[in-house]
């Protein structure tokens, strides 16, 4: 009997502790889920980025690899851009001016810079190019649309937001020869103030009115119907458009509660085979070339091509994308 009675009981506590362990471990479970599913990444980028759509897509597929990451985009100008990252309220950076990227890294906020893409910007205008600028380099167009501009005959839409794509007019009207502070005091040198959308649809907006955008963006506008601008100078060296990536500096101070490993995740994602996949297809169905051109896999298939040479001449600081002085805790992304 006695025994029958410690057998049952025996029974009665192996029951016991099993529940126990079950219970336990289904809170550990439910404990490690939710601390998974609470990060979030903010990405602060630029309008070129996300008008088009390809950040949205971009984000799904990120997503659906990494689960527990929340990703949000910030959509501004360059300039601001980084701005909000200095300031702790992004994350990371993906923008196209390398002289302020490069400061971004000296001034100790950012870390492990990657090139990611490309595009180049293009002269857009009116149907009939009343300034007969067509075919001219970018400095040679310039120089022509000031003098028409001075006679009445065209009127020129600047960004005028601090963006990168305002940053590499100012560099172009500057290798030209004239000063852009001097440019605005002008009737025919407008300022929109705004993204490359509603730039555009000012210039179409204008009578015989030019600007100077980025490809991907003037395709995706003229598709949609937003305008009705030509080409009329076209893509080159000179107007070569380079986009990279940088994460926060968890060491800065004023940083320090930037997502660090998110961002790390987020940047592996931009040079994986994956996302420059993406990159080579986005808007080939629409437009019949795509929107952004993938840099890694150009690099590793023409690596001695004219093209690699014109993104590492203009977006390289000493022959490397980024320093060793400004990498931390990098794993492989730069084998």
């Amino acid at each position: 009997m006695l025994n029958r009675e410690f057998g049952m009981n025996t029974k009665i506590i192996a029951s016991l502790f099993v529940v126990i362990v079950i219970t336990a471990l289904g809170l550990y479970s439910v404990t490690i889920s939710a601390n998974l599913q609470n990060q979030h990444l903010i990405v602060s980028t630029t309008t070129s980025l996300y008008e088009t759509g390809l950040l949205d897509v971009l984000k799904t597929e990120f997503e659906s690899q990494y689960f527990n990451i929340n990703v949000s985009f910030i959509s501004q100008g360059t300039g601001l851009a980084i701005q909000t990252a200095m300031r702790g309220d992004a994350d990371m950076i993906v923008v196209h001016d390398t002289a302020r990227e490069l400061a971004f890294l000296e001034d100790g906020y950012g870390v492990n810079r990657k090139v990611i893409a490309y595009n180049f910007f293009i002269v857009v205008g009116p149907v009939g190019d009343p300034a007969g600028i067509r075919s001219m380099s970018p400095v040679e167009a310039l120089t022509q649309l000031k003098h028409a501009g001075e006679t009445g005959l065209i009127q020129w839409v600047s960004r005028g937001d601090d963006s990168g794509t305002h940053a590499k007019e100012k560099r172009l009207w500057a290798a030209a020869g004239f000063d852009v502070e001097d440019l605005r005091e002008m009737s025919w040198y407008l300022e929109a103030g705004s993204g490359m959308t509603a730039t555009l649809k000012l210039t179409h907006e204008k009578i015989n009115a030019y600007t100077l955008c980025d490809m991907g963006s003037y395709l995706n506008n003229y598709a949609h119907g937003n305008i009705d601008l030509e080409v009329v100078v076209e893509e080159g060296k000179d107007t070569l458009n380079v986009y990279s990536a940088i994460a926060n500096n968890p060491e800065k101070t004023e940083l320090v509660t930037a997502n660090f490993e998110a961002s790390m995740k987020f940047l592996e994602f931009l040079i994986s085979d994956t996302c420059q996949s993406i990159l080579a297809d986005f808007g080939t169905d629409d437009f019949g070339r795509p929107l952004f051109n993938p840099y890694i896999s150009l690099l590793e298939n023409n690596r001695d091509s004219d093209t690699v040479q014109w993104i590492q001449d203009l977006a390289y600081f000493d022959g490397t994308e980024c320093p060793e002085v400004y990498r931390y805790n990098a794993a492989n992304i730069y084998e």
